[in-house]
């Protein structure tokens, strides 16, 4: 809806941009704290044209990226970038298999799930189809780190309990908190507990 192919194109090569997406999808990996030793396969919700889902390359993971412009994905086509993505919108949820992902990130997509764009869509039903499809598509014990960027505290709030009432834990994780501008937002969860993941990290 935002991005058509011009601007598509105009993002993925702004040095200023891929660099504020580089630095933001590799904050989130940190959080994961993933073994170095480990490949996993991620889902890199809201892709875009495949700069977050770089990183995740770069690192050795396997990534399946989604995202709801149609523009961003054909960027990321004409890119050649090493993961597989495909044309969803994730208020409508996930229809993959029970247990595909070992984990998830996304970088500044999460607060579109707040906004109706059109009368029909409701903001609560969304985040409630997004975090129960992907609960259920990820391993048990699987983390995700996701940066938004929330309008309000009572966005923060509004999906932040829409994980926890779908069966995920965690919390809030805001680096530089003291300033405007370099705040940002960080959304940790949890889907479940496994052994093996907890004595893996």
């Amino acid at each position: 809806m935002f991005y058509n192919e011009v601007e598509a194109r105009k993002y993925t090569i702004n040095t200023r941009m891929i660099e504020i997406q580089t630095q933001l999808a590799n904050r989130a990996l940190e959080i994961l704290s993933i073994p170095k030793r480990r490949s996993r396969l991620l889902l890199d919700i809201g892709c875009g044209s495949g700069i977050s889902g770089n990183v995740l390359g770069e690192h050795g993971h396997m990534w399946l990226g989604t995202d709801i412009s149609k523009a961003m994905l054909n960027v990321a086509n004409e890119r050649e970038v090493e993961g597989d993505v495909m044309h969803c919108d994730m208020g409508h949820g996930f229809g993959f298999r029970p247990g595909t992902f070992d984990g998830a990130i996304s970088i500044s997509a999460l607060q579109w799930l707040c906004s109706a764009e059109q009368s029909v869509q409701n903001p609560y039903k969304r985040l409630q189809k997004f975090f129960s499809s992907l609960y259920a598509v990820l391993i048990k014990g699987a983390r995700c780190a996701f940066q938004f960027y929330p309008s309000s505290p009572e966005q923060v709030e509004m999906i932040t309990n829409a994980a926890m009432k779908n069966g995920f834990t965690g919390g809030l994780i805001v680096d530089f908190p003291n300033s405007k501008k370099a705040k940002k937002y960080f959304l940790f969860l949890m889907a479940g507990y496994s052994d093996e993941i907890a004595q893996d990290a």
